[in-house]
C-alpha cells in the first residue's frame, strides 16, 4: 500500500485505526486502542478504532474529527500543510512537527 498523507503529515496508510477499518480487523482495533492508551494517553475503546482518513468521506477518529490542523487545511483547500504558503510560520503545524518530527518529510 502506498502512502496516504494526512493534512498534518501523518501517513494514514500506516495507522492502526485506518487499517482496522479498511480490513475489518477486530484484533487490530483492540491492539491499536491498547497501544494508543499506553503511548499517547488516549483512552478509546476498540469500537472507535475506525477511520477512513481525514481526507476521506467516511468515519474519523475523534481526535481527527476535532483536529485544528485538519480544519485549517480544509478551510484553505490545501492538499496538506506543506502546500500552504504559511507552512514555515504556522504555529499549529510546527508545534505538531516538534512532537512528531518524522511528519515533516511527508509534508515537504
Amino acid at each position: 500500500m502506498g502512502k496516504l498523507i494526512a493534512y498534518c503529515g501523518l501517513d494514514c496508510a500506516q495507522c492502526g485505526a485506518y487499517l482496522a477499518k479498511q480490513n475489518n480487523d477486530q484484533a487490530l482495533r483492540v491492539k491499536t486502542a491498547a497501544e494508543w492508551k499506553e503511548m499517547l494517553g488516549l483512552d478509546y475503546s476498540p469500537e472507535t478504532m475506525n477511520c477512513d482518513s481525514c481526507k476521506g468521506n467516511g468515519e474519523l477518529m475523534p481526535q481527527c474529527a476535532e483536529c485544528e490542523i485538519r480544519k485549517c487545511a480544509t478551510g484553505k483547500s490545501v492538499v496538506n500543510c506543506g502546500a500552504c504558503e504559511e507552512f514555515s510560520t504556522c504555529k499549529k503545524i510546527n508545534d505538531f512537527i516538534e512532537g512528531a518530527p518524522y511528519v515533516k518529510e511527508n509534508l515537504i
